[in-house]
């Protein structure tokens, strides 16, 4: 059956809105584009951590290792507080190392995260770049918010595990003692696995409010659905809290507790109200 010239020229307009650079590419023609793009992410992350091995020996005391000691920033902030244990300045944690290549070993793995977090933009930059030519102006939209608010939120959550969460856990765990018996030595490949899967763990936690956006748009949830279950949602995000920091005072956990709490309510604002043929 052949069109009309009526549904030819509404389907004009539809066609325009893609970027007609690639209409004719093959799919190796992808492929080789998609290729490219991966050499470049490569050669970047490459530069990114050759540059964060030569400077991890001036960074990693400052700032790997600030949490160690009473001069970390937020246990000056929160000294002179009355329910807080953070105004010994004598406090310092000696990190032990008792693998012959552990030190070799950490210096490469932490620069590699290091670098991967810094290239994160770019990483998404190169993909939105790639699939932006078979989206339609409005989904074009859509995706380019879902980027730069995912890319912003993950290094959100990134700032407070290291600002707040990973200090908060890490020294209610050293300073705490079933025996005074019992000397804590912290080795170093514990306190690194510990360090990075803090912050990182923070990082995914934060794209809560891009996953209920997501879902929404895909139709699998609404705004009316994540305030009906609002309550369920706290017992969830209390579980989640107590997995993230294993202490035992309210506050931490309340410190995790919060900003999971802010992004569920964030979430719901970002979230689809139920389409109207569905009430």
């Amino acid at each position: 059956m052949t069109q009309t010239n009526e549904e030819i020229e509404k389907d004009v307009p539809a066609a325009e809105e893609k970027n007609d650079g690639d209409a004719g590419m093959t799919f190796w023609g992808h492929l080789e584009v998609l290729r490219w793009a991966l050499m470049r992410v490569v050669i970047v992350l490459l530069v990114c951590v050759v540059g964060c091995f030569m400077a991890m020996p001036y960074i990693f005391d400052d700032f790997v290792l600030g949490p160690t000691t009473s001069d970390f920033f937020l246990y000056k902030w929160l000294s002179g507080l009355p329910f807080f244990n953070f105004a010994d300045k004598s406090f310092h944690v000696d990190i032990i190392n008792i693998n012959v290549a552990s030190q070799f070993m950490t210096h490469i793995t932490t620069s590699f995260w290091f670098s991967l977090v810094l290239i994160f933009p770019y990483l998404i930059f190169e993909i939105w770049k790639f699939i932006r030519p078979a989206l339609f102006k409005n989904e074009k939209k859509s995706i380019g918010f879902a980027f730069g608010f995912g890319t912003f939120m993950f290094f959100l959550g990134c700032a407070v595990g290291y600002c707040l969460v990973f200090p908060f856990t890490f020294r209610f765990l050293t300073e705490y003692q079933i025996s005074e018996s019992i000397t804590n030595q912290i080795n170093l490949n514990s306190y690194m696995g510990n360090f990075l899967m803090m912050i990182f763990v923070m990082g995914i936690v934060f794209e809560l409010p891009l996953l209920s956006w997501v879902l929404s748009r895909l139709g699998i949830v609404d705004r009316e659905f994540l305030k009906k279950y609002r309550r369920h949602a706290v017992v969830v995000l209390l579980v989640l809290s107590a997995i993230i920091t294993p202490s035992g005072d309210p506050f931490t956990l309340m410190v995790v507790f919060i900003p999971l709490y802010l992004l569920y309510e964030l979430g719901i604002r970002l979230a689809r109200n139920k389409p109207a043929e569905e009430e």
